[in-house]
């Protein structure tokens, strides 16, 4: 899959090729039982911008290099060789994928679980009330994270905590620091 990437102002940021699965050809209680994706809630969103503008906290915004490629398959799945790169002496064999791929039914899923899973030992716990929204406690305040997809946006009154939390998270995955939130799911913020 081939995808132009394009920066806030309209002007191209990067040209992206991807190697996506069949997911539309996976049926529903054979290849996969289930599927979900961390989508935050709108309301959520808003709750977070009002509280770090009330208390005067920093929003910080990180991005997941190849978000669905972290995720670990539960399942066994199997493709076909990719056209470009099909093994002439073996060209009938086919691939097991180990990692989640772009448009598994699945991979959402697997990268819910891992993410969440490393974001629960490092000390978060999952807000009840919205499964994107992790919370942890620390001695002087708390730090929080909401996620969508492959974007996290931090917030903490100290931005000691927040460079603490980019070293934890670039450890475990590639990720990208885009620095102060500008830019999230259709809203500007200034």
């Amino acid at each position: 899959m081939y995808k132009i990437k394009h920066n806030v102002d309209g002007f191209v940021n990067k040209y992206k090729a991807r190697l996506v699965a069949k997911g539309y050809a996976q049926t529903y209680g054979i290849d996969y039982e289930e599927t979900y994706s961390l989508v935050v809630k709108m309301t959520t969103i808003r709750t977070i911008i009002a509280m770090e503008v009330a208390k005067g906290w920093s929003l910080h915004q990180m991005d997941v290099k190849n978000v669905f490629i972290h995720g670990d398959l539960q399942e066994e799945v199997y493709m076909e060789q990719p056209p470009s790169y099909v093994d002439q002496t073996h060209p009938n064999l086919v691939c097991r994928l180990k990692k989640a791929l772009y448009d598994l039914k699945q991979t959402p899923r697997a990268w819910s679980d891992k993410i969440g899973q490393y974001l629960v030992i490092s000390g978060f716990q999952t807000s009840n009330a919205n499964f994107s929204l992790y919370v942890k406690k620390i001695d002087h305040g708390i730090v929080i994270i909401i996620i969508y997809v492959d974007d996290l946006i931090i917030t903490r009154d100290n931005d000691v905590d927040i460079f603490d939390l980019n070293k934890l998270l670039k450890q475990k995955f590639e990720m990208k620091d885009l620095g102060e939130l500008r830019y999230f799911f259709s809203i500007e913020v200034i």
